[in-house]
Order: structure tokens, then C-alpha cells, then sequence
């Protein structure tokens, strides 16, 4: 697969979102269309990222999770600058009081803080020290899932959808860790 095909492939909720936005005119509230498209497609691309090892015995596709990674990371940043300017309108005093109130914007800001750290360190240089602290998407992706499904003041099947994709996806990773330390000893 070419990585730039991947890149354009991995830009689509953008250019839809910008589409939406700024050709059709068709959005009633657009800071609520943002965060939905920018953290849908942060967690969605999240999932992918960790379920790439998962699959990797059968499809390969390895050499590819760092874009998928980072491409989640670029939506979760686009997400928080809809918090930061749009939202908030960069008034540091309520993004803090907003931040602090509401236990989703927490869990998302915490949540965002892990990803910052996951992709400034995935550099090759960096990321030689601190893979091992990678693990923490883990965290990410229940913090990110339990902000989403308190955002959206319900539980729907879409959130029962994601609870259970996480679910699955750390039964496989432990099912997976298991196999490997039996096949070392």
C-alpha cells in the first residue's frame, strides 16, 4: 500500500468535514459538527492503531500503525484546539473551570495529554526510550470512550458498539501476551 494513498485515505474525514463546512453550508451548529467528526475519527483511527498487532499474524500491516497513530493524534488535536479556540474562545480561566466541572472535558483533556506524549516520543529516536510507555493507548482508548459516551449525555448503540470493541481488543492483547510468555519459557 502506498503511504501516501494511506495519508489522502486517512484525510478523508477533513476534507469531508472542511466539505460540510465551508461548501454545502448545510451545518446548524458547526463547534458541535467539529467535535463530532475530529473525535469520531480520532477514535476510530485509535482502534485501528491498536488492532494493527492484533492482525499482524494474518495481515500484516505493522509498517503502517505509526500513520494510523499519529493520524488519531491529529484529530484528537484538531478536537482539543474546537475545545481551546472555537469553544472556549482561548479564555484560559474557563478552559480551566470547564476542564475541572465537567468530568468528561477532564477525562478528554487527560486523555489528549497521553496522546501528546505518545506521538512527540514516536519519533525513532524517541521512541526507542519510551516505547514501553506506549502501552498507556490502552488507557487512552477507555478514557477517550468513556468522554465520548458521557458527551453524548447517553449510552446508544454506537457506545455499546465501542465499550465492546475495547473489551475485545484487551481480551485479544492479554490473550496475545499470555502466548507469548508461554512460548518463552
Amino acid at each position: 500500500m502506498n503511504k501516501i494513498l494511506l495519508i489522502l485515505f486517512l484525510l478523508f474525514p477533513l476534507f469531508y468535514l472542511l466539505l460540510k463546512l465551508f461548501y454545502f453550508d448545510d451545518v446548524a451548529d458547526p463547534i458541535k459538527y467539529i467535535y463530532t467528526i475530529t473525535g469520531f475519527s480520532s477514535l476510530i483511527l485509535l482502534l485501528i492503531t491498536t488492532s494493527l498487532s492484533l492482525i499482524k499474524k494474518y495481515l500484516n500491516l505493522i509498517k503502517y500503525r505509526k500513520i494510523v497513530g499519529l493520524s488519531g493524534f491529529f484529530y484528537a488535536f484538531l478536537h482539543f484546539l474546537n475545545f481551546i479556540i472555537l469553544d472556549m474562545q482561548v479564555d484560559f480561566d474557563s478552559i480551566l473551570k470547564e476542564s475541572f466541572e465537567k468530568p468528561f472535558i477532564f477525562l478528554g483533556m487527560s486523555s489528549f495529554l497521553l496522546l501528546l506524549f505518545m506521538a512527540f516520543t514516536s519519533s525513532s529516536a524517541l521512541f526507542k526510550k519510551y516505547h514501553k510507555y506506549h502501552k498507556v493507548i490502552y488507557l487512552v482508548l477507555v478514557l477517550t470512550t468513556i468522554h465520548f459516551i458521557m458527551a453524548q449525555k447517553s449510552l446508544s448503540i454506537l457506545e455499546i458498539f465501542f465499550v465492546g470493541i475495547i473489551l475485545l481488543i484487551g481480551f485479544f492483547k492479554l490473550l496475545q501476551q499470555i502466548i507469548n510468555i508461554n512460548n518463552l519459557n
